[in-house]
């Protein structure tokens, strides 16, 4: 049984400011809590019906506390209109600092604000090799629920660090990396030749790349449209985007490596 301080208590993770003061981040889902039982996090507590208990014997070890439960109680704490077999309250890691090195090509995203997005940004990154997602501090908050629910378990690979853009330009100036904008008036990335090593703004969903921050851009680049006629879509999604600019990243470095 979950009772009612603690249902209150996981409610509460939805905000930020309970997020802070309670330490905590709340994963849902079968698999989103397979993939944190086999990560660094700390499974603070987990909630599990016995069939998911039963199903994974070797994951449980890594909970601190585990709790058999129903799935009507899971569904009474659960934020998901259609809830799974458990549910886990996680410690709220430290933010981490820069790398001292960047291996490869990643992204800054500033100011995306969408849950969903930033959650599809973040599995894009795990399923193309990406390992340093890097976050204005007005970008969402990658523990909000939502956005580890949209990562489906991403979350435990991807390093997302939050940082003015200034911090990470003077790595950039130190390493000599080109940084990457996308703009209307930017060169075609399907006929220009990319760097194996990179970083990749990704602006606002609205409002595009700040001024203080594009001004750091060595290489703009453009995705362009194929659609025919003046009826078409004025822009592409942030996370569409990322996976674009990812695929086509990824196939340079592949064809320049051979």
């Amino acid at each position: 049984m979950i009772g009612k301080n603690k249902i209150k208590q996981i409610k509460s993770l939805t905000q930020k400011k309970f997020r802070l003061k309670e330490e905590s981040f709340l994963v849902e889902g079968d698999k989103n809590i397979r993939e944190v039982l086999k990560s660094h996090f700390r499974v603070k507590e987990l909630f599990a019906t016995a069939e998911f208990i039963s199903e994974n014997k070797s994951l449980l070890p890594k909970a601190e506390k585990v709790t058999e439960t129903s799935a009507a109680e899971i569904k009474k704490a659960s934020l998901l209109k259609q809830p799974q077999n458990c549910l886990a309250v996680c410690e709220l890691p430290h933010q981490t600092t820069l790398p001292q090195n960047l291996d490869g090509f990643c992204f800054f995203l500033d100011g995306v604000q969408d849950p969903g997005n930033l959650g599809t940004i973040i599995r894009t990154c795990d399923w193309f090799g990406v390992k340093y997602l890097f976050c204005s501090p007005d970008t969402a908050d990658v523990f909000n629920p939502k956005v580890i629910q949209a990562t489906m378990g991403s979350f435990t690979r991807v390093k997302v660090i939050y940082t003015p853009f200034d911090a990470l330009a003077l790595l950039a100036n130190e390493q000599q990396l080109p940084v990457f904008g996308t703009f209307l008036e930017g060169e075609n990335i399907y006929s220009t030749p990319l760097p194996g090593n990179a970083i990749i703004i990704l602006g606002n969903e609205g409002k595009g790349i700040r001024e203080e921050v594009a001004k750091h851009v060595t290489f703009k680049l453009n995705i362009p449209s194929f659609g025919q006629g003046k009826e078409k879509a004025e822009s592409l999604n942030v996370a569409v985007t990322s996976g674009i600019i990812c695929s086509e990243f990824s196939r340079n470095k592949a064809l320049y490596s051979k």
